[in-house]
């Protein structure tokens, strides 16, 4: 429930909260959550238990038949939908070269923005929540036992099955996306409400899979406001809830040890002496706090995670801050919610999430619009490697670490200056992988003439 605002409100708050007044004159800041406890003492008093992950995983090692069939993308992988991390040495090199302090220790980039189905981090949660509701469709029904080869779900007889059912979400673009791909191919009816700020490619591309879009003049909140209305009135239909869904953030969450697969395979160390550092953009906060949840439950207080948000969307940033969570808006304190990160565009965050990284969390960095086109143009010219602007907010997080006065301070705070060589900083790439090349380039001119400028 919103809360009301007024101008002494906000005085208050402007003196015990200091940092607020930069938010509210959308600068950039670094922000050290103070409510920060050891994970070992948080994880075991959670609403989703570490245990639940272990079955979202197994879960979806048993799609993996019918991942590989259906879409032959994935054949590589055996049907596990999953990216590559890897390093950025030319991005690294400029990032120091044009920087005060440089980022020490290595610099990886996890490459979310290019997985198969959705290319997006949409396809961890959003797909592995449509599947679930299939299997639970399929078993109740007595197509299909746990034991079964899921391949068997690319027959008739199952979208027979699912197609009396529907599924609805709302979505600024890349969960619509992923839940629509997923959908149909399954064989459900698929309704994506999409916000104004949404990309009109986005939407182009659902419909030509066969996906209802329905658009909304508001922002994000108003299409999960009438998704979910609307799905209430139809008892066959399943809402996917980006602002509530367990199932969503376990999606997520399965990221962290797979993660953890590939850096030991890289033989990179993560302990007391090796910390290893995540920057995660964040929307409504379902995949970057599915990944925080993950990664604490394996390294503890050896992972230190980092949300990004837009200068002009920082809804994580606000709720937390203050302790309101969702009762909070942007809006409260005179944001008004406009970024061309149209996946960050979120007024209001997650309930469910918020209150999980309320003690998790390690702090939360905001990015101006201006520097997502940079590092989108940086990275093509650098790395060969293509990321819509939300994606590259990650960026944001190592610069600010080591070249804000906040971010010192935190290194110092939790003495990690003389570890900060063997450091290991991964920068999560969020989308870009269904990015038209029309409208690629769009963004990599915008960085062009802010680079000229």
């Amino acid at each position: 429930m919103a809360i009301n605002i007024n101008q002494q409100t906000l005085s208050n708050w402007m003196q015990t909260y200091p940092l607020l007044q930069k938010i509210m004159q959308t600068e950039e800041v670094f922000w050290k959550n103070l409510s920060l406890c050891q994970a070992e003492t948080v994880l075991p008093f959670l609403s989703i238990s570490t245990k639940e992950i272990e079955e979202a995983a197994n879960r979806l090692t048993r799609f993996a038949s019918f991942i590989k069939t259906v879409f032959p993308e994935t054949k590589s992988t055996n049907g596990i939908i999953e990216s590559e991390l890897k390093p950025i040495p030319a991005m690294h090199q400029y990032i120091n070269q044009t920087t005060t302090n440089a980022i020490l220790g290595k610099l990886l980039l996890k490459c979310d923005h290019d997985l198969p189905i959705a290319g997006s981090i949409k396809a961890r949660g959003g797909i592995y929540e449509v599947l679930k509701f299939a299997e639970q469709l399929a078993i109740e029904h007595n197509l299909l036992t746990l034991e079964d080869d899921y391949a068997a779900l690319a027959e008739q007889r199952f979208k027979d099955l699912f197609s009396r059912y529907s599924i609805a979400v709302g979505s600024t673009g890349n969960l619509g996306l992923s839940i629509g791909i997923i959908s149909a191919k399954l064989g459900f009816n698929v309704t994506v409400h999409m916000s104004a700020d949404a990309k009109q490619w986005k939407k182009d591309l659902l419909r030509s899979k066969g996906v209802r879009v329905v658009e909304y003049e508001s922002d994000y909140g108003k299409a999960v406001e009438e998704g979910r209305k609307q799905a209430a009135e139809n008892p066959m239909c399943h809402f996917i809830d980006d602002e509530h869904s367990t199932d969503l953030f376990l999606g997520y969450a399965v990221a962290a040890e797979r993660l953890k697969a590939q850096l030991d395979q890289m033989q990179i160390t993560v302990d007391e002496k090796n910390p290893l550092f995540v920057y995660l953009p964040c929307g409504v906060g379902g995949g970057p706090g599915g990944i925080t949840f993950g990664l604490k439950a394996i390294y503890g207080d050896h992972v230190h995670c980092f949300f990004v948000e837009p200068t002009h969307s920082p809804c994580m940033l606000a709720g937390l801050m203050t302790g309101l969570h969702d009762q909070l808006s942007v809006h409260d304190i005179g944001l008004d919610n406009r970024t061309e990160a149209d996946g960050l565009a979120v007024g209001r965050p997650s309930s469910l999430v918020s209150n999980i990284m309320d003690s998790l969390l390690n702090g939360i960095v905001t990015v101006e619009d201006r520097q997502l086109f940079f590092f989108v143009k940086h990275l093509i010219d650098r790395e060969h490697l293509f990321l819509e602007p939300s994606a590259a907010a990650g960026f944001a997080g190592p610069t600010k670490l080591f070249n804000s006065q906040e971010g010192k301070e935190y290194l110092a705070d939790y003495n990690l200056q003389s570890k900060m060589k063997n450091s290991t900083h991964i920068i999560w790439a969020t989308g870009g992988r269904m990015v038209p090349k029309e409208e690629m380039a769009v963004y990599y001119q915008k960085g062009v003439n802010l680079n000229s400028q």
